[in-house]
């Protein structure tokens, strides 16, 4: 079971990246507390990896076919790039980090399926743009609804700070049903684990980056990228999750840094662009280019020393 143990490093890097696109809205405007955000994601994180996770594993395992040894150099390849931009607190995709290794791995062996690429990079390039569509909207409509109907202030805020905690626990269950595979999918298609395993061992990585290290990226995406009222929070945090679950549904692993980003720039259009600081946007734009570049090289290296 040691050949896992890369898997464990990518999982817990995805839960200290990721963490951020749960509940990083929510602490940073003050509607729920840290400790009670870390709670309820690790809760939630586990239930979707359990009950829908192995519906995106399918895919991750026909990208390439891959030895099992091949699969720990992926992980470990993708865990290493994440963790690195982890450190630099920016919010990456594991889901682009695991791809970029496998498709790296599967142009040495001549085994990488392009079409089954191609649908993933749609997907990856629908979901930022759908997110923000998706808030732009939500924004407006759940505004002029809430308007209209409650005037006491008092309420107000606590349908917005009860309203971010059910939908950060929808968007730990979301992401956990979608991100799971990124993390042990390809030892299901190596055949060392079944779906069910998989899903298990990837949801408690999570968990545990989610404890560990979950902070550091949650300043950039919660404060820095366009200022938030608890309003918008709620907003970002649903656009988010039903982006994540969308995609869960059609069994692909997208990027739930992207989603955020993507709720994040369409609230801020609400505000008008001058509310979204471009320099923040263009950073974390960069990160996604790196992330799978980044991983295919060093499993590409890995294989050439290694194997």
């Amino acid at each position: 079971m040691w050949k896992v143990l890369s898997s464990v490093l990518l999982g817990w890097s995805l839960g200290a990246n990721n963490f951020a696109n749960i509940f990083g809205t929510g602490v940073a405007t003050g509607a729920i507390k840290y400790g009670t955000a870390i709670f309820l994601s690790v809760v939630f994180v586990l239930f979707g990896a359990l009950l829908e996770g192995p519906k995106c594993m399918e895919i991750v395992g026909e990208l390439s076919t891959l030895l099992t040894i091949e699969a720990f150099y992926c992980s470990l390849a993708a865990g290493i790039t994440m963790t690195v931009l982890t450190y630099f607190a920016i919010p990456t995709s594991t889901s682009q980090a695991i791809i970029g290794a496998i498709v790296g791995a599967g142009i040495l062996s001549g085994s990488a399926d392009f079409s089954k690429l191609f649908k993933i990079i749609i997907c990856w390039l629908v979901t930022p743009i759908g997110a923000i569509v998706l808030a732009y909207f939500l924004h407006r409509s759940l505004r002029y609804i809430m308007d209209k109907t409650i005037t006491n202030i008092t309420h107000l805020n606590y349908l917005y700070s009860t309203g971010i905690i059910v939908a950060g626990c929808y968007s730990a269950y979301s992401l956990g049903s979608n991100n799971v595979a990124t993390v042990t999918g390809v030892y299901v298609g190596s055949g060392f684990l079944s779906a069910g395993m998989a899903s298990l061992i990837g949801g408690l990585s999570i968990a545990l980056g989610i404890i560990t290290y979950g902070k550091k990226v949650m300043i950039t995406v919660g404060k820095e990228i366009a200022p938030l009222d608890p309003f918008s929070a709620l907003v970002t945090i649903l656009a988010t999750a039903f982006t994540l679950h969308i995609f869960t549904q059609i069994g692909v692993p997208v990027s739930s840094s992207q989603a955020i980003v993507g709720a994040v720039v369409g609230v801020g259009i609400v505000g008008g662009l001058r509310t979204v600081s471009a320099k923040v946007v263009t950073k974390i734009t960069v990160g996604w280019f790196m992330t799978p570049l980044s991983a295919g090289i060093l499993t590409v290296l890995f294989i050439k020393l290694l194997v």
